[in-house]
Formats: C-alpha cells, structure tokens, sequence
C-alpha cells in the first residue's frame, strides 16, 4: 500500500516531554486509531502531524504536501474536537467548502455535499446554520466537511463523542467508505465502537507509539 504520511522521529516538549521519538506510517486505504489515556499527547501528535505545531525534532513528510506550514485541503484535512464550522454559511455549504474555497465547480461541490449530509442522516436540516443544530449534528457536519474534499489523509480529534450509537455507526460507514477510495485516517478517540473496525489500533503510551 502507498504510504501516504510519514513520522520519523518526531519528539515534542512543553514543560515536560510529551511526544518521543514517535515513527508512524499512514498508508492509503488504512483507518488506524489512536488511542491512550486523556493527557497522553493524542491532540498534541495530530497537531504536529497537521503541521499546525512544529517538532522539536524529527519530521513529517506528506504526500501532496510542499514547503513549510500546514499542507493543503487536498493533501490533508483536520477535523479539530472544536469542528471549526462557519457559524455564517450553510451546514451544505460548510461541508462543500474545502470544495468550493479550492476553486472547484459549485454544482459538483453542493451535490457531494447534499450527499454527505444525507449519509449522516441530517439531510432535511442542510439549509439551516450551525448555531441552530444539536452539538452531535455539527460534529457531523464537520465530518462531512472533511471527507468532502477527498483528502489523501484525514487526522480526526475524537469524532464520535457527541454522537449516540446509531450516528457513530454512520460516521465509521464513512471513514472506512472514504479510506476504502484511497486515503488513510488516523482517528484520535476513547470510542470501541471505532476501534474495533479500523484496520490498525496504535497506543500512546509515555509519549511513545505502541502498536
């Protein structure tokens, strides 16, 4: 499988060391979690590997990614536990705008996101702001918004904890639909329910990756 981010050596410290040496390859086609307990520097890898927080040595290497700073929509989306969601647009438009912000055709992008929304079940609702929706149905949203642009890889901060058992099943239909065309994801999460269907279940441990 094509290898489509790579960690090599990737150490990191506050006031205290929280990331060691950490090597991890993300390969096309693979939904691999992370998992450890609150504090063990889950958050602090995705935003490292996001490129929105610099190591203190080692690298990451994404593919479709060049020079410095976070790469683009098209190489990587991030799914943040805070979602990020434009409180002025559409919930159809905040999941069409990594398309439409990347200059693609207006048709396509609200069709894709008309579909995302449906899959997770809140179609009806695509008209309406975020500030008028249940927390559980902006998470959705938001990861609609990441999967819409086909990123290479997509880096998910806990995607599922406002969602009950039936939307968390929607949600990990969709991450292995999306990996399954060919990209990776690495999902930070406390959820079994994602866990125990994802192709790959890496610990974070002492600041260090466990297999």
């Amino acid at each position: 499988m094509t290898t489509l981010l790579t960690a090599d050596g990737v150490s990191r410290s506050f006031d205290q060391p929280v990331l060691r040496d950490i090597c991890l390859e993300l390969r096309a086609g693979e939904l691999v979690t992370l998992v450890g307990r609150s504090g063990s520097g889950k958050s602090a890898l995705l935003a490292v590997l996001a490129g929105f927080d610099e190591p203190d040595a080692g690298s990451v290497t994404v593919t479709g990614s060049h020079g410095g700073g976070p790469p683009p929509w098209s190489a990587m989306a991030v799914l943040p536990q805070s979602f990020g969601l434009l409180d002025e647009l559409t919930l159809e438009e905040n999941v069409a705008s990594p398309m439409l912000f990347g200059g693609g055709p207006v048709d396509e992008a609200m069709a894709r996101a008309a579909d995302l929304l449906t899959r997770l079940d809140i179609g009806p609702l695509a008209r309406r702001y975020p500030g008028e929706v249940s927390v559980g149905q902006r998470q959705r949203v938001a990861l609609g918004r990441a999967v819409a642009g086909r990123p290479k890889v997509l880096l998910a901060d806990e995607p599922t904890a406002h969602l009950d058992h039936a939307t968390i099943q929607l949600a990990v239909r969709l991450l292995l639909d999306f990996v399954a065309e060919g990209s990776a994801c690495l999902v930070a999460t406390h959820d079994p329910a994602i866990t125990t269907q994802a192709h790959r279940r890496l610990e974070l441990v002492d600041g260090q990756i466990r297999q």
